[in-house]
Order: C-alpha cells, then structure tokens, then sequence
C-alpha cells in the first residue's frame, strides 16, 4: 500500500464552492490522501484504488466517514459493513476499526478530537 499526501488542497477551496469527490483523484495501486483542515482535528479527502485499504487500528476519538464515491467494507470491532456512495458511518473512540475498498472508493474523513 503506498499513500500520497497533497498539502494544497485546502488552498484551492478557500472561499470557493468545489465538488469535493474532484478534490482528490484516484491513482493505480495506491491510495491517495488530501488534507483539508488539520486544528483540533483533520478533515482528509482520500481515493482508495480498489482492494486497497487501511488495516485494523485504534483512533482516540470518533471518526466520521462520508462515502463520495464507489463502495468499501468498514470493519468496526470484527464486523464488516458496506459503505456505498452517500452513506456515512462513525467509527467509535476506541474501538478497532479496518477499512477496504471493494471498488474504487473515494472518502471524507473527518476526526474531531473533544
């Protein structure tokens, strides 16, 4: 898995309407990270080419995921659940959580830490 990071998008929407599912583009074999707002939290755009994915991990606060494109498997505590385009899901504080894109799959990450 390689993943690539563009520090500029936030640049490019400021005071500006944008479609956010063409802020990051997908890429063979990768995933592909943008940042859009790092405070007291993040909001990252990322493009996952298919079977690509993130392994199980453990974040301090929730995470929201807002599907903008295609179809993933989020696993929260051993149990899968398909994501598809226009769906949204927390993952819990605390609790493992894994994610695979069944087919290319674009999404919103937003972390916000209390």
């Amino acid at each position: 898995m390689e993943t690539k990071k563009d520090v500029n998008a936030a640049k490019s929407i400021v005071a500006q309407a944008a479609k956010l599912s063409e802020l990051v583009n997908y890429q063979d074999g990768s995933i592909v990270s943008k940042e859009i707002i790092k405070a007291k939290g993040t909001v990252t755009l990322f493009a996952f080419d298919k079977g690509q994915g993130l392994s199980e991990h453990i974040a301090p606060f929730d995470a929201l995921v807002y599907n903008l494109d295609g179809k993933a498997e989020i696993t929260i505590e051993g149990k899968p659940r398909l994501l598809q385009a226009g769906e949204v899901i927390i993952m819990p504080a605390n609790k493992p959580h894994a994610l695979k894109a069944i087919e290319r799959f674009k999404m919103l990450l937003v972390m916000i830490r209390p």
